[in-house]
């Protein structure tokens, strides 16, 4: 990730993908539980559904709570946005008006398998991260900055790890045949 200068209020974004050895119907099982995200984060601890629910849907909620050296312990409730089974799953932290972050899954099929992204955008409404930067506002963009090349790491390990549970399951497949 290259240097931007971005602060806060600019909505600064991260994404990265990878190619999966798996039809997009594979990858979307691990993408779509949300459950299985922590075993694949350093930050995220724990995720689960609010509501009764038990999986993805417009509209449905989950809690995460998460653990970072710097920032502490929270939990943060979070709303699907956007739900197409094997496209694309998203979600916005807090308010979904007015989210404190908002994280997207999209899956394409591409040379016989999947084309996996995973993006997200941090703001507009104030997260965890404010108050970093209220107490050092002359370091905003370092902040920002730093927070950012986190949140491509996080992602670029949970993209490692669902791509090698996807190509793993993909060859006991073929082995069982």
């Amino acid at each position: 990730m290259e240097w931007t200068g971005a602060r806060y209020a600019d909505g600064p974004t991260a994404e990265v993908h990878t190619w999966i050895d798996a039809a997009p119907a594979q990858v979307w099982a691990l993408v779509s539980d949300i459950e299985l995200m922590p075993r694949m984060s350093p930050e995220l601890q724990s995720v689960e559904w609010l509501d009764g629910r038990s999986g993805p849907a417009p509209g449905a909620r989950f809690v995460g709570r998460s653990k970072h050296e710097a920032l502490g312990e929270w939990a943060t409730t979070s709303h699907i946005v956007e739900y197409e089974p094997s496209r694309v799953l998203a979600w916005a932290v807090e308010d979904p008006q007015h989210p404190t972050a908002i994280w997207r899954f999209t899956l394409e099929p591409q040379d016989g398998g999947t084309l996996l992204r995973e993006w997200m955008q941090m703001g507009p409404a104030r997260s965890g991260l404010s108050f970093a930067i209220d107490r050092m506002p002359e370091k905003e963009q370092k902040i920002v900055f730093v927070r950012m090349r986190e949140f491509e790491a996080n992602m670029t390990t949970t993209l490692e790890a669902i791509k090698k549970l996807a190509e793993n399951a993909q060859t006991s497949e073929e082995a069982s045949r």
